[in-house]
C-alpha cells in the first residue's frame, strides 16, 4: 500500500512538471465593501454577476450554488474565471495562464474596473486589501455549495480538536474577509529542489515587500495577519500543511517524503464532500473505513466510507509554496496588493525564477538576516511586524532587497517583453522604507479615514 500510495503521489504532483512549458497563472481575491457600513447585499452581488455576464458573453456559469445562484463564471477561450471565494463578500479574478504579463493585466483591468463601476452604482467599491477593512459589518456567510460548505465547517471544528496542544484562533470564517494574490508558474522538473528551497528562503524578504493585511480592529502592528490566520486554524493542526518548509529538500525523493507527510480532511463521493478529522495522509490509507460528516437535507450526517487511492486527488495543502496536480509551483503568501500594483506579485516571481541560481547565491552568502539564529519561518514572524527588531540592520536590509529586486529585473529584461516595468513599485518601497501594510498603519495612527485607504488601494 506505501508503495501504491507513493507511485499516485508521484503520478499527482512530480510527474506533470516533466512537460516542457512556461506559462503564468494569476489569482487576484478583492473585497467588496458596502461604503454604508452595512451588510454587503448578495442580491446585489448576484445581480452585479448577471450583468457581468451580459457584458462579458465569453463568460458562461460554471458554478451554481444550492440557491440557483452563480458563483463562478468562466471564459472557455482563454480560461479566465471570475468568481467568489468562500462568501459573496470576496471576489475573484482567476486570470488563464499566459505567456506574459501584460496580456493578463489588460485583461483583469478591464473585468475590475467594469465589475467596481457597477458596484459604485449601489454605494459599494473594491479595493486591493489583504483584509476586508469592513469584515465586521458583513455577515460570515458561506456560499452555499459543496466546497464551501465542507470548507467553513471543517474551519469551525477546531472545538474537537481538544487532545492538540495547539493554538486556535477564533476567526474559522477568514476566508470569507482575508484576500490573497497568488502566481502559478511552470517550473520543470530539474529545477524544483532548488526552486522550492530558494524561495523558502525569500519568504522574509517578501513579507517586506508585500504585507498588505492588517487586522485593523484588533491588531495593530502587524502587518500581514494573514499568516496567523491560516496557521492558527485546522489548516494548521499538522504545520506542514501550512506555512515555509523548515527543511532544504536534496532531491525529489524528499518532496515526495513531505507529501506522504501531510494531514487530509476531506473527500467526495458521489458528488458530495465528506469531512472528517485531519490525519496524516499514510494514516488515513491504513483505515479499512473513516467517519466523517455530510451535508445533507441542511444538516451534517455521520457517515462512513472506504479509503480509496483516488482520495489522494483531495489532498491539498496549503503551502506558501505548493506543488500542483497541474505541474506549477503556486505561490501563496502574498496578500492582495493595492490594485494599481497587481502585476507586482508575479513580475517579482517570474524574474526571479529565471534567476534561480543568482538568488540562491544572494541568499546563501547574506549575513544580513541569516546566520542570526534564526530560521526562515522566524525571520518571517518578526518581519511581518511594524517594526524591525534591533538585531537587523536597516540599511542592510534595504541593500539585501534591492540586490533582490536586482535579479528579479534582470530576469524580466532578458524576458524581453518589458515586464520589468511591474517592479518599479517594489523598488520605490524599499526607497521609502515601507510597504502597504505598514502605510495603513501609518495611516490609522495618524488618524486619516479609513475610507481614504480603501480609495487608494482600489485605484488603477
Amino acid at each position: 500500500m506505501e508503495k501504491i500510495i507513493r507511485d499516485k503521489l508521484y503520478k499527482e504532483f512530480i510527474e506533470p512538471t516533466k512537460q516542457k512549458k512556461n506559462f503564468i497563472g494569476i489569482e487576484i481575491e478583492v473585497p467588496i465593501i458596502n461604503l454604508n457600513k452595512e451588510p454587503v447585499d448578495f442580491d446585489i452581488v448576484h445581480k452585479i454577476t448577471g450583468n457581468f455576464q451580459k457584458e462579458f458573453n465569453d463568460f458562461s456559469p460554471n458554478g451554481i450554488d444550492y440557491d440557483g445562484n452563480t458563483f463562478s463564471l468562466k471564459n472557455p477561450k482563454n480560461s479566465d474565471i471570475v468568481c467568489y471565494d468562500c462568501s459573496y463578500n470576496n471576489i475573484e479574478f482567476a486570470m488563464g495562464r499566459e505567456k506574459d504579463l501584460f496580456t493578463i493585466n489588460d485583461r483583469f483591468i478591464t473585468y475590475y474596473s467594469y465589475v467596481k463601476e457597477e458596484f459604485e452604482k449601489y454605494d459599494y467599491t473594491l479595493t486591493g486589501m489583504g483584509i476586508n477593512p469592513y469584515r465586521r459589518y458583513n455577515r460570515e456567510i458561506p456560499i452555499p455549495s459543496e466546497r464551501y460548505l465542507m470548507l467553513y465547517h471543517h474551519l469551525k471544528s477546531f472545538n474537537k480538536y481538544n487532545d492538540i496542544p495547539m493554538h486556535f484562533h477564533n476567526y474559522p470564517g477568514y476566508g470569507m474577509f482575508s484576500s490573497a494574490s497568488q502566481v502559478q508558474l511552470d517550473v520543470h522538473h530539474d529545477d524544483l529542489v532548488k526552486t522550492i528551497n530558494t524561495f523558502t528562503k525569500i519568504e522574509p524578504i517578501k513579507a517586506l515587500l508585500f504585507s498588505n493585511s492588517v487586522l485593523m480592529d484588533e491588531n495593530k502592528h502587524v502587518t500581514c495577519y494573514r499568516d496567523a490566520l491560516w496557521e492558527y486554524s485546522t489548516h494548521g493542526i499538522n504545520p506542514h500543511n501550512i506555512g515555509m518548509y523548515d527543511v532544504d529538500f536534496e532531491s525529489v525523493d524528499d518532496i515526495l517524503n513531505y507529501l506522504e507527510t501531510l494531514n487530509i480532511y476531506c473527500v467526495m463521493r458521489n458528488g458530495a464532500y465528506i469531512n472528517f478529522e485531519s490525519m496524516n495522509v499514510m494514516d488515513y490509507f491504513q483505515n479499512s473505513h473513516i467517519t466523517g460528516e455530510i451535508y445533507k437535507n441542511d444538516k451534517y450526517e455521520q457517515i462512513k466510507i472506504k479509503p480509496e487511492i483516488d482520495d489522494i486527488d483531495y489532498l491539498r495543502a496549503f503551502k506558501f509554496i505548493n506543488l500542483t496536480f497541474r505541474g506549477t509551483l503556486e505561490f501563496r503568501s502574498v496578500c492582495t496588493q493595492p490594485i494599481r500594483d497587481t502585476m507586482s506579485v508575479a513580475a517579482f516571481h517570474l524574474g526571479l525564477k529565471d534567476k534561480i541560481d543568482e538568488l540562491n547565491e544572494l541568499i546563501s552568502n547574506d549575513r544580513v538576516i541569516y546566520h542570526k539564529g534564526y530560521t526562515a519561518s522566524e525571520l518571517r514572524k518578526l518581519l511581518i511586524q511594524d517594526e524591525l527588531p534591533t538585531f537587523i540592520n536597516k540599511k542592510e536590509l534595504c541593500s539585501l532587497t534591492n540586490n533582490t529586486l536586482d535579479i528579479a529585473k534582470e530576469g524580466l529584461v532578458e524576458r524581453g517583453a518589458g515586464e520589468e516595468i511591474f517592479l518599479k513599485t517594489l523598488f520605490n518601497r524599499v526607497k521609502n522604507h515601507t510597504n502597504p501594510g505598514k502605510d495603513i498603519i501609518k495611516s490609522l495612527n495618524s488618524g486619516t479615514d479609513i475610507e481614504k485607504v480603501i480609495k487608494e488601494y482600489g485605484g488603477v
